[in-house]
């Protein structure tokens, strides 16, 4: 425990020595990274350590404040989340030294290696927080600081605007977390975390509705479908290493959230689990819908992060299911499945975020229609793009395959214990699980083939070069991650015992853990995983060995016949997914097009405009927000610019005020 507060100490420390030496790049970056780095891996000691069996660590101290002690504690389910919290905030830091230099000379380095710090530390104190009132300070300055990262290009109109929404869609899930945790205190007696362990069963409508309010606060921060419109803009404005931080951690925040809050409430439900499994696979259609027709690289991702979380939420809804009706085996492979993709997620999609920022670094471009060819200029980014791009489409024989097919064998498993509507309707969400892994193999295929193949679309990608070692070297790390998830897939699964007994609020004694690998052989599946990523090993290496001993001469790409064929003649990402975008998604998915077609014999021109945006917000938080704005427009008249008249307000206000007090006193005086 002294190491996390240590780190945490560290970490604020040299954010703010960072922000000290605001006037020297060099400086500031070696502070906040360093500081950023050293205090990161000194967390991830107590972590490991409880979660490889060790007992829960926490401080209680007297803490001068209403209502309460300064109180901390790691335990498995912290230790969990404080793993790939700590481990990809150490990478970014590395990567994010290298990046931010190149805005040396417009921008000073102090203010965002100071957030980014504190952003951190905001994240490991949500984790370890064990009152109320710390664990929303704490989540307030993760929130906060993540939206100074946001608007880090504050010049930039829609840069602010990305900040705007991100505020607003976090403080309005903040007003659920207050009702949430109100309810949760009137009934406990008191705001502390063992308060609330220690209460007696809460109703069955209580309990429902202190899960519907969390399902709602801490859903919007996970960027479940409809609360999901935040992500999409944040994540594409903040720097790269930021947007691998807040898509493959911060997000899980909100996951965190809704898991601790289950420790709480007892037995689930009946309805708790297909409510969270169909909210998951909504998401997760929306997502990978909307990021198959996206040009913006990042944004791409943004929309491929909402499908993930989708995912993991069918996953947690499938094993409250099994919870719930006492089925432990399909309990424990959709939690499994679940804790796992959690932690494969925030490898996968920092590899992919980290690559699209080497990308941005080297052409000052996210529009894929203005890439391509990158491969040949940027061979090791475009190696760990493809890796990444097959991990997070659940494609073998990476990690991110291990556990969709968890998710695949909990609602098999599902369907053939339950009989009835309930066993064909788990088996129909595997086939839309099927469905959403299919377009999403689509979507990565559209970016890999779009942005690193072909010839370049413009002069910037003509002119791309690779990365320092500084950016390459942590995406280097996160794919040998990938790799070993994927090759001993038992022994990641086996650090999750002490969660699984938490989560599942059972003695380890009572729950047939080991079940989880007798219904999938991770075993087996890990040698075959491992046996596919040597064999294309050696297969590249042979390749490579021919080439370099074969003359070959350098010609043109053939042309299919053309005598002048130009880049322009390439397949665009928008016709690449043309047949799904206009014909198969649904409407409301489908991106917004309008043709001018030539009419003429020997026609002279034509136009053809595409407009790709997002069916929530376009068709409902824009037109309410509108109508609100329009409506509270109208209070205007109140601000007179007079001081008198803002004095008799004050008094009308104090008047009211002991009126009711009044009232309300006489009214409960016995």
């Amino acid at each position: 425990m002294d190491a996390v507060r240590l780190a945490m100490v560290l970490q604020v420390a040299g954010g703010s020595v960072a922000l000290f030496f605001a006037r020297s790049p060099r400086l500031a970056t070696l502070f906040g990274a360093g500081a950023a780095v050293f205090g990161s891996l000194l967390g991830l000691v107590p972590a490991l350590r409880v979660l490889l069996g060790g007992a829960s660590e926490g401080l209680r101290l007297p803490w001068d404040v209403a209502h309460g002690v300064f109180s901390v504690e790691i335990d498995p389910l912290s230790a969990f989340f404080l793993l790939p919290v700590l481990g990809l905030s150490a990478l970014a830091a590395v990567y994010g030294g290298d990046y931010l230099l190149a805005y040396r000379k417009e921008k000073s380095l102090g203010s965002p290696w100071f957030f980014f710090n504190l952003f951190v530390a905001g994240m490991v104190m949500v984790l370890i927080a064990r009152t109320v009132l710390l664990f929303l300070v704490a989540w307030e300055v993760m929130s906060i600081a993540a939206c100074c990262l946001v608007i880090f290009e504050h010049e930039k109109a829609e840069v602010r605007q990305a900040g705007w929404i991100y505020l607003i869609a976090t403080h309005l899930g903040v007003i659920f977390l207050f009702i949430t945790f109100m309810l949760l205190g009137r009934h406990a007696g008191g705001l502390e975390f063992r308060d609330f362990q220690a209460m007696t069963t809460l109703g069955p409508g209580l309990a429902s509705l202190v899960f519907v309010m969390a399902l709602i606060g801490f859903g919007a921060k996970a960027g479940f479908v409809p609360f999901h419109v935040w992500l999409p803009e944040a994540h594409p404005a903040a720097p790269s290493h930021v947007s691998a931080l807040m898509s493959g951690v911060m997000i899980k925040m909100g996951l965190y959230g809704i898991l601790r809050i289950l420790t709480f409430l007892g037995p689930p439900a009946l309805w708790w689990g297909p409510t969270l499994a169909g909210i998951g696979l909504l998401t997760g259609l929306v997502g990978i819908s909307l990021a198959l027709h996206q040009r913006d690289i990042k944004r791409v991702l943004a929309y491929s992060s909402i499908e993930n979380m989708g995912l993991i939420a069918l996953a947690l809804g499938v094993g409250l299911w099994g919870l719930a009706n006492h089925l432990p085996v399909v309990a424990l492979l959709g939690m499994t499945g679940a804790l796992l993709h959690i932690w494969n997620h925030a490898l996968m999609k920092g590899l992919m975020f980290l690559a699209a920022g080497s990308i941005l670094h080297a052409t000052g471009s996210k529009d894929m229609e203005r890439l391509g060819g990158l491969m040949k200029r940027m061979p090791w980014t475009g190696t760990f793009m493809v890796f990444g791009a097959v991990a997070i489409a659940s494609l073998p024989p990476l990690n991110g395959f291990v556990s969709k097919w968890m998710m695949y064998m909990s609602l098999i498993q599902d369907g053939i214990t339950t009989l009835g509507t309930r066993g064909l309707t788990a088996i129909l969400a595997a086939g839309l699980l099927v469905l959403i892994g299919g377009l999403a193999a689509i979507t990565f295929v559209r970016l890999i083939g779009i942005v690193l193949l072909g010839e370049p679309r413009s002069v910037a990608a003509h002119h791309a070069h690779e990365s320092s070692p500084w950016m390459l070297g942590p995406m280097v790390i996160l794919l040998a991650l990938c790799v070993t998830m994927a090759v001993i897939p038992q022994t990641v699964v086996g650090l999750m015992s002490g969660v699984l007994v938490q989560i599942l609020a059972q003695k380890p004694g009572d729950m047939p853990l080991d079940s989880v690998v007798a219904e999938v052989p991770l075993a087996l599946l890990g040698i075959v995983n491992a046996s596919t990523l040597a064999a294309v090993g050696v297969m590249a290496g042979l390749l490579l060995f021919l080439t370099r001993r074969a003359a070959i001469a350098e010609s043109p790409t053939w042309g299919c016949g053309y005598l002048q064929p130009t880049e322009r003649m390439q397949y665009t990402g928008r016709s690449f997914a043309e047949i799904l975008a206009e014909h198969i998604l649904p409407r409301f998915l489908r991106p917004r097009t309008s043709r001018r077609l030539p009419h003429e014999l020997f026609p002279a021109e034509g136009e053809f405009t595409s407009e790709v945006f997002d069916p929530v917000c376009e068709r409902v938080y824009r037109p309410l927000f509108a109508r609100s704005a329009d409506r509270f427009a109208r209070l205007r008249v109140l601000q007179q610019g007079k001081i008198h008249v803002y004095l008799l307000y004050i008094m009308l206000a104090v008047v009211l005020a002991l009126a009711w007090v009044s009232l309300r006193t006489g009214w409960t005086t016995p």
